[in-house]
């Protein structure tokens, strides 16, 4: 069963104060919304990572970080803006691990990236935006594709509005140059 993990990972949590936290009062209510958030969660991570099977694994340690760290959600934020948060962090946390270890983490025979199109065609918009700037993919991510608003994107990026707004602006830029090449 796909939440079985979820459910075993919320019983190991410790904290009798969680319940208290959640608007909803259960255990299995917070578990469900999880569930619920997972293919934006993978959508978000794989624009983070430019690679299917590094955001599955974000993805866990995220969840599993959620669901160890229940406690310290506020009940009135957003469970998507914490998730969002900690899906970045912990892909931030495992592309500098891999950079000390001096890994690999994106031969250039992965596949999706625009040099495996056919020379004919036009530059897509997956492409443009995988080959935008880290911090301005992000902010597409979180805007465009995700669809938050300026404010929620800028908490969960923990940068300030202005900067997200010159991000976006930035990242619209140089998508439009991409693609009318």
């Amino acid at each position: 069963m796909p939440g079985e993990f979820l459910y075993n990972a919320w019983t190991k949590t410790p904290g009798a104060n969680v319940y208290t936290m959640m608007t909803n009062g259960t255990p299995e209510n917070v578990h469900r919304q999880i569930v619920d958030l997972l293919p934006r969660l993978r959508r978000f991570a794989r624009n983070l990572t430019r690679n299917p099977h590094d955001a599955d694994d974000v993805v866990q340690i995220a969840v599993e970080r959620a669901l160890a760290h229940l406690s310290q959600w506020r009940s009135d934020s957003p469970l998507d803006r914490w998730m969002y948060k900690i899906v970045k962090n912990a892909w931030f946390d495992e592309f500098r691990s891999r950079k000390r270890r001096d890994e690999v983490f994106l031969p250039e025979d992965a596949g999706d990236s625009a040099t495996d199109q056919d020379p004919g065609d036009a530059l897509s918009i997956r492409a443009a935006v995988a080959r935008l700037p880290e911090e301005q993919r992000l902010a597409v991510s979180l805007v465009l594709v995700e669809g938050l608003s300026y404010q929620e994107a800028a908490d969960v990026l923990e940068v300030p509005v202005g900067t997200l707004t010159s991000r976006l602006a930035r990242a619209r830029q140089a998508l439009q140059a991409a693609l009318r090449a």
